[in-house]
């Protein structure tokens, strides 16, 4: 897993590798291995011996995103990786710091437009190019009004930075900022799904807040190096699919705001290729580089 330990990713990897050491009796160990935007264990598994050993975890961003943001890449998903299948998926919910005069999207963005020293400031937390970033990039092309992205380096941080005004609005995970909406720290204003989030029944999507066709969502995919055997492979992708059947992984799952998906190989495939289109389009329109 190329991200640190303790987020929605880690979360699911840790539940669904014990139930996988359980329908397949073969141990599981899950390997944080972060750095460089997921890029760094996303290459150990698309270098790794394709015996079926050694699979991939990780949010799809290093799929969809990193091989338009980033000039180089040691793998290259489509030749290196097969897809096992799409586990889960987030959202992202668009919130203001409480001082702002907007109650919904539309107020928000008359406000953004009516600006005149400087534009909105917008937080992220994961640096230029994470799902928050690209989120709000998206939003604005859609929207038109002009905002200053700035980068913190995690989720915690930036809601600090939201709660204490630093910055005004932000799309953040879902699962990491609807406790806080909660308690009245920030006012959460729409999702970035198709349907209103369960755990936010109150929060309007985007799409009916008057940009029909916006969805967003992040994923969970599990992969394997490209030359895994097919046999091998349709083992994982029916274990990992009756996996995510079991009520109690689904109820923990929801209760993270995270969807469970259980998709097969070939559908979590077209997941990532659509992904991969949208977020291209949105990086070259934006010029978001990293150098």
């Amino acid at each position: 897993m190329p991200f640190p330990p303790g987020g929605p990713l880690d979360f699911t990897a840790r539940m669904l590798a014990d139930k996988l050491a359980i329908s397949l009796k073969q141990a599981f160990i899950v390997e944080n291995r972060p750095g460089a935007s997921g890029n760094i264990g996303t290459d150990a598994v698309a270098k790794a011996e394709p015996d079926g050993y050694t699979l991939l975890f990780v949010l799809d961003t290093p799929l969809t995103v990193n091989p338009t943001l980033y000039a180089k890449l040691a793998f290259e998903p489509v030749r290196d990786l097969e897809p096992i299948s799409a586990v889960a998926s987030f959202s992202m919910t668009l919130v203001v710091h409480p001082s702002i005069p907007a109650a919904s999207v539309a107020e928000l963005v008359t406000y953004a437009k009516n600006l005149k020293d400087r534009p909105l400031l917008y937080g992220s937390g994961g640096g230029r190019g994470d799902p928050g970033h690209l989120t709000m990039e998206y939003f604005r092309m859609q929207a038109g009004f002009e905002g200053v992205h700035v980068p913190y380096k995690g989720n915690a941080e930036v809601v600090m930075g939201l709660v204490g005004g630093q910055i005004q609005a932000g799309f953040l995970a879902t699962p990491g900022v609807l406790q806080v909406a909660r308690e009245g720290q920030l006012k959460a204003l729409a999702g970035s799904s198709p349907q209103r989030a369960p755990l936010a029944p109150d929060v309007p999507t985007i799409a009916e807040s008057g940009y029909p066709g916006f969805e967003v969502a992040f994923f969970q995919v599990m992969l394997t190096p490209k030359r895994v055997p097919e046999a091998i492979r349709e083992v994982l992708e029916r274990e990992v699919r009756q996996a995510l059947q079991a009520p109690d992984l689904q109820s923990r799952l929801r209760a993270q705001a995270l969807e469970p998906i259980g998709s097969t190989g070939a559908e979590a495939k077209a997941l990532l290729a659509s992904a991969s289109g949208r977020w291209r389009t949105v990086i070259k329109t934006s010029d978001i580089r990293l150098d």
